[in-house]
């Protein structure tokens, strides 16, 4: 990896330097995923069989796993792997569980009642990319928030391995999250399955989970035709930049960037830094540690796009960070906690030296099904709010209509939608609480 220095870079030179390796994959992508979604829309079972069969190498006859063969591949794993998978979810589930939304009730004026209601999303679809390594941490991150959020019926789609099974520690982690429902499917195909239905794979109404370009293309892609589901987020190839100072361990930094460039060859890793010994130091152990890799390959691949750049300040790289939006941002600073108010945006944050974004993605607590491509600017990760809705209610009395009622009348006759305007004004008409001239629609509280 070359280190660049970041004022030694023009405007144009600065914005190639944090440029997503997946940009120009753009218009391939949306034109095949376009054309998968409607083979799936069109052919139903068939057509997932035949590109199971060509994009993943596997023959499937019955696309869901059976219940049976779930749990028998939880019960057939090594005791140790399983109890690090109840292990992971009772963290996931306790910090998801502390977070939830609570209904609430607020009288807003005498005789008027309105409340907040939460209720779970009917059908939820869940992907858990099995690609280049199967990730049961996946299933436990969406599972444990659906289970949380008591959603009737979820449904997991995970691409099979080429016998045309599922991963066994994928059926396990579903296991654990209560989840009976699974497909072997991957890919675009899977996200059109759960998105338009076919004679076996129900339709969803609201999909979740991360995955290449691909699978985060058609996730937009239904989800902005009419009638489509809902999407969690962009989450799409993996991404980490670390701020570190001087004082930063060059073997865990790199040994971070690492823990992200394996994930594929579309993956992005970026450190910033305000000292250029630590940044060659942290060129010279990428290089050391990758040649150990079994994963060598791939994780070489996402390094080409990934870069290593001398900031003149601590400063600077933060501004660099906040305009980036990355899925996992490390704080390798000797003072940590003190830069999080600086920080605005980013999927999760880890802090300091013994805090590795590898917590993160397995057992910590928090969830690893995060913003990803600049998506950080405007949403946070999955939690268990995204598998509900939040309903309003309200209520008025007699007395509360009379209370408000003006205050509706004041304004939809200023808006000209005099329909809306009788739909009070005959019902004062009818209690004798005709609404005289109002020139306010609250009365302000006293000065004090």
């Amino acid at each position: 990896m070359n280190v660049l220095t970041w004022t030694d870079l023009s405007e144009e030179q600065r914005t190639d330097a944090l440029r997503r390796g997946t940009a120009a994959a753009g218009p391939e992508v949306t034109a095949g995923v376009a054309a998968i979604l409607e083979q799936v829309r069109t052919g139903g079972d068939a057509t997932l069989r035949e590109l199971t069969a060509r994009l993943d190498g596997a023959t499937v006859d019955a696309l869901e796993v059976p219940v049976a063969d779930r749990d028998a591949a939880a019960a057939g794993l090594d005791p140790e792997l399983r109890a690090a998978i109840t292990e992971a979810a009772g963290r996931i589930r306790a910090f998801h569980e502390a977070g939830m939304q609570q209904p609430y009730s607020v009288e807003t004026a005498p005789g008027v009642v309105c409340e907040r209601v939460v209720r779970p999303i009917r059908r939820v679809g869940l992907y858990v990319p099995a690609g280049s390594a199967p990730l049961p941490s996946t299933a436990l991150m969406l599972g444990v928030p659906a289970q949380l959020a008591g959603c009737p019926e979820v449904v997991l789609c995970t691409p099979p391995r080429r016998d045309g099974t599922a991963d066994p520690t994928v059926l396990a982690a579903a296991a654990e999250c209560g989840i009976e429902r699974v497909f072997l499917l991957g890919g675009a195909q899977a996200i059109a399955a759960m998105a338009y239905g076919t004679e076996s794979v129900p339709a969803c109404d609201k999909l979740f989970g991360p995955g290449n370009a691909w699978v985060t293309e058609a996730k937009r892609q239904v989800s902005t035709a009419e009638g489509g589901p809902g999407i969690d987020m962009p989450a799409g190839p993996s991404e980490v930049l670390v701020i570190a100072d001087a004082g930063a361990d060059a073997e865990f930094v790199a040994a971070d960037l690492l823990s992200q460039a394996e994930h594929g060859p579309d993956s992005q890793v970026i450190l910033l830094t305000d000292s250029a010994d630590l940044a060659q130091a942290v060129a010279d152990q990428v290089e050391e540690q990758v040649a150990s890799l079994p994963r060598a390959d791939i994780a070489r691949k996402a390094l080409a796009s990934s870069r290593l750049v001398v900031t003149p300040d601590l400063d600077t790289a933060v501004d660099v960070s906040n305009d980036y939006a990355p899925e996992h941002l490390i704080l390798a600073l000797r003072e940590p906690r003190g830069w999080v108010g600086r920080i605005d945006r980013a999927g999760s944050v880890f802090l300091g030296d013994h805090t590795p974004e590898t917590l993160g993605d397995y057992c910590s607590g928090t969830n690893h099904v995060l913003p990803t491509a600049g998506a950080a600017r405007f949403t946070g990760g999955v939690n268990v709010s995204a598998f509900q809705i939040a309903m309003t209610v309200q209520q008025a009395t007699p007395a509360g209509l009379a209370a408000v009622g003006p205050c509706a009348v004041t304004l939809s006759e200023a808006e000209q939608l005099h329909a809306h305007q009788r739909a009070v004004t005959r019902r004062l008409a009818r209690s004798g609480d005709q609404p005289g001239p109002a020139t306010s629609c609250y009365e302000p509280e006293p000065a004090r």
